[in-house]
C-alpha cells in the first residue's frame, strides 16, 4: 500500500469517525412511532416470560441479548427499518435478542473481508484496499438483514406447523362440545391434552383469560392478532357466537376443523406440483445434452 493510499485511508476514516461523532451528538426529533412502541404495555412488561427478559424488562440472557439491549437503548430506532413482532412472537423471541443477532451478524460481515484480504496478503495475492472496505460495508449491510429473512422464514414453518395442531385442537374443542361441556371448558380440557407447543402457548392464554376474568375468546382473538394466525381466529368467533346466544356449534367446529386440513392438503398439492414442474428443467437439459452427444458425431462426419 503506498503512502497516498494510507493518507486517504486514514482520512476516510476520520472523516467517518467525526460524521458519526456529529450524528449521534446533534439534537434530533424523536421517531413518533418507535417512542410510542417503547412506552407501550407489551415492552415494559412482555405479556409472557422469554428467555432473556424478565418481567421487569431487564436482561438477564446470553451475550447476544446484552447487545441488542445496549443496541436498542443507544441505536435510534429508524436504524432498525422494520422488526417483524409477529414473527418473532410466533418464533418466541425477544426483540433485545432479535436486535442482538443483527448487530453480531453486521459485525461478522464487517470484519470477514480485512480477514479474507489479510489471508490473500499473507499468501502474496494482496487485494486492494478499496474492494476490503467496499466488500465490508457490503457485507455488513447484507448481513443485517439475515435475522429478518431467518425470522420471517422460521415463522412461515412455525404458522404451518400451528395450523396443523390447530386443527386438531378445533376437533377435540368439537368432540368435547357435543359430550355436554360448555364451551369455555371445551376449550381448556382440548388445550391441556396435547403437549405440543401450540397446545402449550394455547393453554397458557386461556390460564391468563381466567385469571383476568376475560371471556377466553377475547383472548384468543388477542393472541390470533398477536401470532398473525386467522384461522384462530375464526375459532374464537365461533367460540364467541356459543358464548352469546348459545347456538350449536358442533357442526361448525368440524367444518372449520375440515377446511383447515383442506385448505392445508391444497397448499402441500401445490408445492408438490411447483417441486416437480421445476425439476422438468434439469430433465430436460439432460434429454438435450443426450441429443447433442448422439447428433454432434455424425455432424461432424458430414461437415468433414
Amino acid at each position: 500500500m503506498t503512502g497516498l493510499q494510507l493518507a486517504l485511508a486514514s482520512g476516510t476514516l476520520i472523516g467517518l469517525a467525526l460524521a458519526l461523532l456529529v450524528w449521534r451528538l446533534a439534537p434530533s426529533d424523536p421517531d413518533l412511532v418507535d417512542a410510542l412502541d417503547r412506552l407501550s404495555p407489551d415492552r415494559v412488561a412482555p405479556r409472557r416470560g422469554i428467555p432473556g427478559v424478565d418481567e421487569a424488562g431487564t436482561d438477564t440472557g446470553s451475550a447476544v441479548d446484552r447487545i441488542g439491549l445496549w443496541a436498542m437503548k443507544n441505536l435510534p430506532g429508524g436504524a432498525w427499518a422494520h422488526t417483524p413482532r409477529k414473527d418473532l412472537a410466533i418464533l418466541q423471541i425477544s426483540e433485545t435478542r432479535f436486535h442482538g443477532e443483527k448487530v453480531v451478524w453486521a459485525l461478522l460481515g464487517l470484519v470477514m473481508p480485512p480477514l479474507l484480504a489479510t489471508f490473500f496478503s499473507l499468501i502474496g495475492l494482496p487485494l486492494p484496499f478499496a474492494i476490503s472496505t467496499l466488500g465490508s460495508l457490503a457485507l455488513a449491510a447484507l448481513f443485517w438483514f439475515m435475522p429478518n429473512y431467518n425470522a420471517t422464514d422460521d415463522a412461515k414453518k412455525a404458522r404451518i406447523e400451528f395450523n396443523r395442531a390447530l386443527g386438531a385442537y378445533i376437533d377435540m374443542v368439537a368432540t368435547g362440545v357435543r359430550d355436554g361441556s360448555s364451551g369455555q371448558q371445551a376449550l381448556r380440557s382440548a388445550a391441556e391434552v396435547g403437549d405440543k407447543w401450540v397446545f402449550k402457548r394455547i393453554e397458557s392464554e386461556l390460564r391468563r383469560a381466567r385469571y383476568m376474568t376475560r371471556a377466553p375468546w377475547d383472548s384468543l382473538h388477542s393472541l390470533a392478532d398477536e401470532l398473525a394466525v386467522p384461522e384462530l381466529d375464526d375459532l374464537a368467533d365461533i367460540m364467541q357466537q356459543s358464548g352469546q346466544d348459545g347456538a350449536q356449534i358442533y357442526n361448525n367446529l368440524r367444518a372449520r376443523a375440515a377446511a383447515l386440513r383442506s385448505a392445508m392438503l391444497s397448499a402441500e398439492v401445490g408445492k408438490a406440483n411447483a417441486t416437480s414442474e421445476r425439476m422438468y428443467i434439469p430433465a430436460s437439459l439432460l434429454g438435450i445434452v443426450f441429443m447433442a452427444i448422439l447428433v454432434t458425431p455424425s455432424l461432424l462426419r458430414f461437415t468433414t
